[in-house]
């Protein structure tokens, strides 16, 4: 049923989103069901996992888009949210790892919520569950970089 669902036209559509290079190579960009859309941005889960991969404390992450608390939900309404594992013996604190992240990556693709998981819920194939994080949204455990006093600005040029 969902082969059949990906066939159209005579194309097979994997819902993956790609681009082709200067080179004429294709390179992943995200899972389209996983883009996150944020006041107008489209904004690629992969490449916020790729950045927040980067902290060293960092073992694994999962971004997904969650139902900003501040307005009604509307499309574009979402925000970057990561779900962030530990390497064994490190603690993370979510306020520097969005620090770390700021000067890194565009202001709309830094998470306002940062959530610390001692394992991501994975498939028997170890695939991450990401519809599973999404639909738990914003939890108790949640930080908030917006109620922890960080709001990410347009620079003004003099």
């Amino acid at each position: 049923e969902a082969t059949a669902a990906a066939l159209r036209n005579g194309w097979f559509h994997t819902g993956d989103q790609m681009l082709v290079d200067e080179h004429g190579d294709y390179v992943f960009l995200d899972r389209t069901k996983d883009a996150i859309r944020r006041r107008g941005e489209n904004i690629s889960s992969y490449e916020v996992e790729v950045e927040v991969l980067s902290h060293p404390d960092v073992a694994e992450v999962a971004a997904v888009a969650v139902a900003n608390p501040d307005v009604e939900a509307t499309a574009g309404d979402e925000e970057v949210k990561v779900i962030v594992v530990p390497v064994p013996g490190a603690t993370i604190d979510p306020r520097e790892l969005v620090e770390y992240l700021i000067p890194r990556m565009p202001r709309h693709m830094v998470p306002r919520f940062v959530e610390i998981a001692d394992a991501l819920p994975k498939t028997p194939s170890f695939k991450v569950q990401k519809a599973e994080l999404r639909k738990a949204g914003v939890t108790p455990g949640t930080w908030d970089r917006e109620a922890a006093g960080i709001r990410l600005r347009r620079e003004q040029l003099a």
